[in-house]
């Protein structure tokens, strides 16, 4: 695997997806003052008519597209090189400069808005799910949040410097945490398990560091939803993600369904795995690796070897995505090997103005990069099926729907695994995948209740965070692997989620999603375009309708209690049987 070097794309030769008509094409969005004098020009705006209103509203969305695609190149040039100081710079004075500035006049936007619809009506059924979005963020913002949230970002951004710069030395080379992943899946073991140790080990350095962000962390979160008048942040953030469809109380019901439905599938999973590599007991370092001893599956060695395989693979499932992925390709939209000072995981992120998606990746060579490119095309073609909604806040799905969108792409592109493997390591991929849909829905689980748990809380320690963390672990099938004298690294695993730093109480939307991912894929089974039609459907809707209708255009019931995941887990059971 050759280690490419730091995406120097210029976005700035990406053109706009529609010229501008508000925002002027010289303008400078690193200057503070040009930024607030557009919004306080637009908020200066006489509204006298629906006309006015609705015109009002696309214009808000191209200042809003323009400072957002600004925001999204600064953050992928930062992520792409973490240990580049004038990107971390560049992007920290954004986060404290331009951030607090706006957001405060964000807020004196949607106020004027709300204000003009008690005298000019727009339609219902259009404005329905932004005029609730729009009322809850007037609900939440308090000003004295904005520099608490500064705060919040700049640990963020530490985090992530932090994690990008771990590196092991390893039989005499260095390699970044992603390309370590590579060894767990090798045939000795006595590889397997240094590997994994001197992985941990590295991580245990940065204990401290990633302890003391965390607790800056939930001192300010504590305050910023006691200052929206919360009496907790789980619950503050329940309504900023505009989650109006399901409760904590349903997430809790989801970890009960997990424990009593899917521990004991992950359980006969491990046994097997046990019995096959004729092992006392699965170790940490025993979970990535064939348990019949086959070497590691290695669909690719080089990147465009990846990206031309992906091609294809969207090419066959639906022509139009295969024609998008070229069109990233040849923008140059991907930066997907890992490498060091690079930022850790994959994302998808948008470029709200040119109306393009951008995919971050660390492939390493492994069968689990495929699941990563799926996973973030996806995402990408959900960007571009709503490219055309003229209200930016309609061309974001919600999340619990938009990782539908990724996990059902993962499943849909199983079928055509032909195109990187011959027909037994096809089969033995989608068993890998099959088996980490199990593994992903204990983990959701897992991570969604430790977050809970932070949050209800909130004046814990360190160490009875670490203490929670191992309990939540345990219940959800940490048991079933053996962590003997390995309590310290089992204790921080948790350090690991990025979530729980950057992206607070997300998670339960991949759990929530992976289920309808599951429903998309039993109709496949039945009737594949009309799966593929039905998914596509939902797409191009974006976050313009309810979560609960999103679902129902794609043919799926927005339910993630026992009663839908009993039949998906069989469905699964199944699979793994037939795989035998």
């Amino acid at each position: 695997m050759e280690e490419n070097k730091s995406n120097d794309l210029d976005f700035s030769k990406i053109p706009p997806y529609q010229p501008r008509r508000f925002v002027p094409d010289n303008v400078d969005l690193s200057n503070v003052g040009q930024v607030v004098m557009l919004y306080n020009k637009l908020y200066e705006r006489d509204i006298t008519s629906t006309e006015h209103l609705e015109s009002f509203l696309l214009d808000r969305s191209e200042l809003d597209a323009v400072l957002g695609q600004h925001e999204a190149v600064l953050y992928i040039r930062m992520t792409c090189q973490t240990d580049d100081p004038a990107r971390a710079q560049a992007y920290k004075k954004f986060v404290e400069t331009i951030l607090p500035a706006v957001k405060p006049l964000m807020d004196k936007l949607n106020r004027k808005y709300l204000d003009a619809c008690k005298g000019f009506s727009l339609n219902k059924k259009r404005y329905e799910v932004y005029d609730r979005d729009t009322k809850a963020d007037v609900e939440l913002f308090r000003e004295e949040n904005v520099p608490l949230q500064t705060q919040e970002e700049l640990l963020s951004q530490e985090y992530q410097t932090i994690c990008g710069a771990m590196t092991v030395n390893f039989q005499g080379k260095e390699y970044t945490m992603a390309q370590m992943r590579k060894f767990l899946e090798q045939t000795d073991r006595s590889v397997r398990e240094s590997s994994w140790r001197a992985a941990a080990q590295r991580r245990l350095q940065d204990v401290r560091r990633l302890d003391e962000i965390m607790d800056k962390m939930l001192i300010l979160r504590r305050q910023i939803a006691s200052n929206a008048g919360f009496d907790n942040y789980r619950d503050y953030k329940f309504r900023q993600y505009h989650r109006f469809d399901y409760t904590p109380d349903d997430c809790k019901r989801f970890h009960d369904a997990v424990e009593k439905l899917v521990v004991p599938v992950m359980a006969k999973i491990y046994e097997r795995r046990k019995s096959q590599m004729n092992l006392p007991s699965v170790r940490p370092w025993d979970l990535n690796v064939d348990p019949q001893g086959r070497e590691p599956l290695k669909p690719f060695e080089k990147i465009d070897e990846y990206t031309a395989g992906a091609k294809q693979i969207f090419q066959r499932i639906e022509p139009e995505f295969g024609k998008q992925f070229q069109e990233m390709i040849d923008m140059g939209l991907l930066d997907l090997a890992s490498r060091k000072g690079k930022a850790p995981g994959g994302y998808q992120g948008s470029l709200p103005e040119a109306r393009k998606a951008f995919i971050f990746g660390n492939a390493v060579g492994m069968d689990s990069d495929l699941g990563l490119i799926f996973h973030e095309g996806g995402h990408a073609f959900h960007s571009q099926a709503c490219a055309n909604d003229s209200l930016l806040a309609y061309r974001y799905a919600p999340i619990e729907f938009a990782e539908v969108a990724s996990m059902s792409m993962e499943l849909f592109a199983g079928q055509y695994l032909s195109v990187f493997y011959d027909e037994r390591d096809v089969k033995r991929s989608c068993r890998t995948h099959f088996e980490s849909i199990v593994s992903t829905l204990a983990s959701v689980a897992t991570i969604d209740a430790f977050q809970h748990w932070l949050y209800e809380n909130p004046n814990h320690t360190p160490d009875q965070r670490r203490d929670a963390w191992l309990r939540i672990r345990t219940r959800f099938g940490g048991r079933l692997i053996d962590w003997s004298g390995l309590q310290i690294q089992h204790k921080n695993l948790w350090h690991q989620i990025l979530h729980i730093f950057q992206l607070p109480l997300y998670y339960i939307e991949y759990g929530i999603a992976q289920l309808g991912a599951l429903g998309l894929w039993l109709q496949s089974k039945q009737d594949t375009r009309s799966a593929l039609a039905n998914y596509r459907k939902a797409l191009a809707l974006g976050g313009s309708r309810p979560l609960p209708e999103l679902f129902a255009v794609a043919g799926l019931e927005f339910d993630f209690s026992e009663k839908t995941i009993a039949p998906l887990i069989d469905a699964i059971g199944e699979e793994l049987t037939k795989s035998e």
